[in-house]
């Protein structure tokens, strides 16, 4: 403990030297502890040069109760336990709304009015289209058929088919750019 408070007078007092000996003492141990905790050696590696850097930038205001050694890992254990909740945090986030895109337009009114009125012009625009065309879309987009099928289905050339969806698709851009342009 002695030998700590002494290393950790030199480092606060900007001694290089001392403070390179421990980050070569505890760098890769460090890794190898952060990397057990978050799985990933890449991130273990960013967290403990993150705390390293904190440690030298701070070091002036530090205060150590125990040795170097204790407040190094506990301070890694932090760290990387704070990433895995974070992590998770953001994967649950991601898998809500991933299972309910139209649930989180609902939250915000303002989203909800952009979101029907889109559905109110795709609609719109989709009741224009010859009938034809329109059962060539509702067979790709809605049953998720290919172009081959669907041209085997109604009698028609794979290029038919491909011509038709570029028509109504060109006609739904069309429409939502203008919807853009307006708001």
């Amino acid at each position: 403990m002695l030998n700590d408070i002494f290393v950790l007078n030199k480092i606060k007092e900007g001694d290089v030297k001392a403070f390179e000996r421990v980050f070569r003492q505890y760098y890769s141990p460090l890794c190898l502890y952060a990397a057990s905790i978050t799985g990933q050696m890449e991130v273990a590696e960013e967290i403990v040069e993150d705390l390293f850097y904190v440690f030298w930038k701070e070091r002036e205001r530090l205060h150590l109760f125990h040795s170097i050694k204790s407040y190094l890992y506990g301070a890694i254990r932090n760290r990387s336990l704070q990433y895995c909740e974070h992590q998770r945090v953001r994967m649950q986030y991601r898998e809500t709304i991933l299972a309910n895109p139209v649930e989180s337009a609902d939250r915000d009114p303002q989203e909800q009015i952009e979101y029907k009125e889109l559905q109110a012009i795709i609609a719109k625009t989709l009741e224009k289209l010859p009938e034809r065309r329109l059962r060539i879309f509702k067979l790709h987009r809605m049953e998720g058929k290919k172009y081959t099928e669907i041209a085997s289905l109604l009698s028609l050339s794979v290029k038919t088919v491909e011509a038709e969806m570029t028509k109504v698709l060109r006609a739904l851009r069309k429409e939502v750019e203008n919807y853009i342009q307006t708001t």
